[in-house]
């Protein structure tokens, strides 16, 4: 069935109409209006109780308008986005399935041996807890083991086998292993910096702790006098009313003069 179309010829007139119908019911429904119907019905009330007058409908449309503009404005739900949380899990998750993808090819022992420091490493980061807690307040840190764990170490392994292969039948000029490992040798160090960033963010949080313990320290309190930390310990002896009895004692062989 052939649909009309505006003179423009762009867009049918249903779809126009029913965009226009939708505006009309959106702002039916919204607080705006409503808000105004309210504030209108009062305006109505006062004229049937004789408070208007003859300028009732500017009274009911002043308050019509009052009620729309003091509405809240509508605001749209904000997005749900995933937790960081759960972003994890999935990381996990890869992280398996990548470790079971490694121990089905056939891989030198160097390169072997390097891809289980590497794991190990994002194993660590990837650990269920705080240690992953302070992995996913830094998304630049997530992206970095999530590019490793998804893209670079499958992508590493999968171009050695290929090559591998083609090199068997046509050498090339540098063996497809030593690429390999210098690839994995640049993950580790990635992965290694990412570690040594999160210890040095832990290391400076107890510094600063350390520090705030030292000035609270030094601000003294109530019966720390002599700095032995023992209250009424004043000049580091026991007895406060013996000052230079005891050397006079030794001295003369005699009690001190009173």
């Amino acid at each position: 069935m052939a649909t009309s179309r505006d003179p423009a010829g762009k867009r049918p007139l249903a779809s126009g109409t029913a965009v226009v119908a939708a505006r009309v019911i959106g702002y039916l429904e919204s607080a705006r209006n409503l808000t105004g119907g309210a504030a209108a019905l009062g305006g109505l009330v006062l004229t049937f109780a004789g408070f208007a007058g003859a300028y009732w409908p500017v009274v009911v449309g002043g308050l019509y308008g009052a009620g729309a503009l003091i509405a809240p404005p509508r605001r749209p739900p904000a997005p749900a986005f995933e937790e960081p949380s759960s972003r994890l899990d999935e990381l996990r998750s890869d992280l398996a399935t990548l470790r079971t993808y490694l121990k089905q090819v056939d891989l030198p022992p160097a390169a072997t041996e390097r891809l289980e420091a590497l794991t190990g490493l994002l194993d660590g980061l990837l650990a269920p807890g705080w240690v992953s807690e302070a992995l996913a307040d830094d998304p630049e840190s997530g992206h970095v083991v999530a590019r490793a764990v998804r893209r670079d170490v499958p992508e590493s392994v999968d171009t050695y086998l290929r090559t591998r292969w083609w090199t068997r039948l046509a050498p090339g000029a540098r063996a497809p292993e030593e690429e390999l490992e210098r690839q994995l040798s640049l993950l580790h160090g990635e992965a290694q910096r990412l570690v040594d960033g999160l210890r040095e963010a832990e290391e400076l949080r107890q510094r600063s702790h350390t520090r705030y313990l030292e000035d609270r320290g030094g601000s003294g309190h109530p019966g720390d006098l002599g700095g032995s930390g023992h209250p009424g310990d004043l000049g580091g002896s026991a007895y406060p009313e013996d000052r230079g009895g005891s050397a006079a004692r030794a001295e003369t062989g005699r009690p001190p003069e009173p």
